[in-house]
């Protein structure tokens, strides 16, 4: 009986201070960040850890208030290492100060690292990697380690504790300038097939330049299997 009135208190105890009114405040530093974080984050569509840093000393707004809201008015056309900013702060929905800042950023997400010595014209094989944490504002290049598998190659040679990169992989081209291959084409139930020379070599979902060896005439199709393109209409 004891032990259902201590619970009982304790559950009237975290009611009341459920229900209680929210004090007014200043605006911290860690919301005003947070705040700004997710504007950022929203706004670019960025992928990864948003950190940012206030290159200025903080100054809360003057006023208190129980909500705070930020508003970026004006953004960055890129974001960057380095980033000004203009935003407003709302107190309780009432406008209460603009604000222009500078700020210094990092996105951190997982990269990419050679664990070996990677061979020009290697198939990519996530084997042969290691997984680094890297700035993406800093290495712009650096591949994510969610991108990449078999139907990737290495175009370039990349050495053993480099970060590889956008530049170091390529599509592996499914059809290749010269050779011979089936081109389809349909339109309703009517299926066309024949043989053509590719003039240019390409990935899958590529288009490619074709040339008809009767006709002479060349024309555009869309790679999507081995030595197959497809021409839509």
């Amino acid at each position: 009986m004891r032990r259902l009135l201590f619970l009982l208190t304790l559950l009237l105890a975290a009611s009341a201070r459920a229900d209680a009114p929210v004090s007014p405040g200043p605006l911290t530093q860690d919301a005003f960040v947070g705040a700004i974080t997710r504007e950022l984050v929203s706004h670019f569509n960025l992928e990864g850890d948003l950190q940012l840093e206030l290159l200025r000393p903080w100054a809360s707004p003057a006023s208190l208030a129980r909500d705070w809201q930020v508003v970026i008015t004006e953004y960055p056309s890129v974001a960057t290492a380095a980033m000004l900013l203009r935003c407003r702060v709302l107190a309780d929905g009432e406008p209460s100060s603009d604000l222009t800042i500078t700020l210094r950023a990092a996105l951190w997400r997982d990269a990419w690292s050679a664990r070996q010595p990677l061979a020009h014209q290697a198939t990519f094989d996530p084997s042969l990697l290691e997984v680094r944490r890297v700035d993406l504002f800093r290495d712009r290049d650096a591949l994510p380690a969610a991108v990449g598998d078999a139907s990737y190659l290495f175009v370039r040679a990349v050495q053993a504790g480099r970060i590889v990169t956008w530049r170091d992989i390529a599509r592996r081209p499914l059809v290749k300038k010269g050779d011979m291959v089936e081109v389809s084409a349909a339109e309703g139930s009517l299926v066309i097939s024949m043989k053509a020379l590719a003039l240019q070599s390409g990935a899958q979902g590529e288009a490619v330049t074709l040339r008809n060896l009767e006709s002479r005439k060349d024309f555009t199709a869309f790679v999507i299997d081995e030595n197959r393109v497809q021409v839509r209409f």
